[in-house]
């Protein structure tokens, strides 16, 4: 098959698998920088041209897109979406998992077990809305924040309310949750595809700190999964749309809750925490899933 894989950096891990996993089953793939893309929108036959040259009809794509170029990057996916090509994650399902609002709106919609979270616009609306996540120690998140970045643990209500007041007088559109402590800064990622959980690891935040992303010191292990925690991802997954996902998980009194569906999670540590070919799990859902596409044009490959 013609594959390509959408990456604005070909020399960053999950790149680089993807394309070594592809060719090594005698797959054609090529990487392309989502930004170079360009678009012609025609009546008939849609096109994605890339440094000058109409690329071909792939027959699948892997969409790689950062927080940082969703629009950009969905509107790229579609546009494919358009030419007819198999695309392993849809545009809307990338978006919709991009907001974090939205996203755990879907998720309640669908009763998946989320922490209690509040939002809200206006600073005479803050005493209610921390009390009502059950008051300090509350976690504050900016919405458009990733890798844990944006991310405030205030321990008491005056400085929940002083965060908050600084985030809002940044017109910063911010969530407010109830902290999971039992947790004990440690989170599941679990890793989706195709409504099957392929791959999960534990991660650990650094000694002191609440969060556990892996680019802020956290370590990974191998985790066997409860029944529960494994239909919460399934089902986080299916909410979204998404066919490849990583569900981050924190594991509270009451049961597994979701902190977050990640369109484009990385390869690098759940393949080194479970000795997993996750790469290939990907193609596997591609081969199973994509057809040939009827059309070819010249171009790149």
């Amino acid at each position: 098959m013609k594959i390509a894989i959408l990456s604005r950096n070909e020399k960053l891990y999950s790149t680089r698998r993807l394309k070594e996993a592809g060719e090594a089953r005698g797959h054609d793939v090529d990487i392309i920088d989502t930004l170079h893309c360009y678009m012609d929108v025609t009546r008939s036959r849609p096109a994605v041209r890339y440094r000058g040259e109409q690329l071909p009809y792939y027959d699948a794509v892997i969409p790689r897109i950062g927080a940082s170029i969703t629009f950009y990057g969905t509107a790229v996916v579609r546009q494919f979406e358009m030419m007819g090509t198999f695309c392993v994650n849809e545009s809307v399902a990338i978006s919709r998992s991009r907001d974090k609002l939205r996203s755990l709106q879907l998720l309640s919609r669908k009763d998946v077990g989320l922490p209690r979270t509040g939002f809200a616009s206006k600073p005479d609306d803050i005493p209610d809305l921390i009390k009502n996540v059950g008051g300090a120690p509350l976690v504050i998140k900016l919405l458009e924040g990733t890798q844990g970045i944006g991310v405030v643990l205030a321990e008491t209500t005056k400085s929940a309310e002083a965060i908050i007041e600084a985030f809002m007088g940044l017109k910063a559109n911010i969530l407010v949750q109830e902290f999971i402590k039992e947790a004990g800064g440690a989170d599941v990622r679990c890793f989706v595809v195709g409504n099957k959980v392929v791959a999960a690891m534990k991660r650990q935040g650094a000694e002191g700190e609440f969060r556990s992303n892996l680019h802020r010191g956290g370590t990974a292990t191998l985790v066997q999964l409860s029944k529960e925690e494994r239909a919460t991802a399934i089902n986080a997954a299916k909410a979204m749309g998404l066919n490849v996902c990583g569900v981050d998980i924190l594991q509270s009194n009451t049961g597994p809750v979701v902190m977050e569906v990640n369109s484009s999670p990385g390869l690098e540590g759940i393949e080194v925490a479970t000795k997993k070919d996750v790469a290939g799990l990907i193609y596997d859902f591609i081969e199973t899933n994509a057809k040939p596409h009827k059309t070819r044009t010249k171009g790149k490959g």
